[in-house]
C-alpha cells in the first residue's frame, strides 16, 4: 500500500514539476506566429490585417491533455500580479484560443469550437479592461493599445471566417460574440485618436 502511495505521490510531484517548469519557460510573453488563412475577401475587396495570431499549439480543447494546459494558464495568471503584464498574457490566450476555435470548427467540432471562441473573446475583452486599469494607474500603455486595435480587427476577421463554416444555428450566437472584438477596437482606437496617435484603420463596414 505504501509503495502505491509513494508512486502516486511521485507522479503528482512530477506532473506539477512539469507544470511549473512550463510556466517558468513561458514567463516572458512569446508569440509563435502563424497566419491561419491569409488575406480575407469580403465582397470584391481583399482585406489584410497586419497582425498574426499566436500559434494555438498542438494540444487543443478537445484533447485529453487540455485540462493540464488550461491549469498551466490559470496558474500563470495567478502568479502574475502586474496588470500590464496580465493584459499581455490575456491577449496571448485570446489569440491562441481563437486559432484553436477556428481549427475545431474546420475539423467538424463546432460545439467545442464555439466554447473555445467564447473564451477567446472573453480573454480579449479582459485584456482591454486591464489595459484601461493599468493606464489609469499611470502606466504608458500606448503600444499595447495599438496592438489591441490590430488584434481586435484580426479577431473580427477570423470570426467572420468561422461564420462561413459554422452550423447555421450557431451563427446568431457567433454574431453576438464578435461584438466584443468590435468594442475592443473602438475603445483602443478612440483612446489613440484622442491623443493624436497612429491607429489601424477599420477596413470593415462598421464604426
Amino acid at each position: 500500500m505504501w509503495r502505491k502511495l509513494l508512486i502516486a505521490f511521485s507522479s503528482l510531484v512530477f506532473a506539477f514539476g512539469i507544470l511549473f517548469v512550463s510556466i517558468l519557460r513561458t514567463a516572458a510573453v512569446k508569440y509563435d506566429f502563424y497566419a491561419p488563412s491569409g488575406d480575407s475577401v469580403m465582397g470584391d475587396e481583399v482585406i489584410n490585417i497586419e497582425y498574426n495570431l499566436a500559434f494555438p499549439g498542438k494540444v487543443l480543447p478537445n484533447s485529453p491533455l487540455w485540462p493540464m494546459k488550461a491549469l498551466r494558464d490559470k496558474v500563470w495568471l495567478f502568479i502574475t500580479t502586474n496588470k500590464s503584464r496580465r493584459a499581455e498574457i490575456k491577449l496571448l490566450f485570446a489569440d491562441k484560443r481563437l486559432g484553436a476555435a477556428k481549427t475545431l470548427f474546420e475539423s467538424g467540432n463546432p460545439e467545442v469550437g464555439f466554447s473555445t471562441l467564447t473564451k477567446a473573446e472573453k480573454y480579449l475583452s479582459e485584456a482591454s479592461i486591464l489595459e484601461k486599469e493599468s493606464r489609469l494607474e499611470g502606466d504608458n500603455t500606448t503600444e499595447f493599445q495599438r496592438r489591441l486595435a490590430y488584434a481586435s480587427l484580426k479577431h473580427y476577421q477570423t470570426i467572420n471566417e468561422i461564420k462561413e463554416i459554422a452550423p447555421q444555428d450557431a451563427i446568431p450566437q457567433i454574431v453576438e460574440i464578435e461584438k466584443l472584438s468590435q468594442k475592443v477596437y473602438l475603445d483602443a482606437k478612440n483612446e489613440l485618436q484622442g491623443k493624436d496617435l497612429e491607429y489601424p484603420e477599420n477596413p470593415f463596414d462598421w464604426n
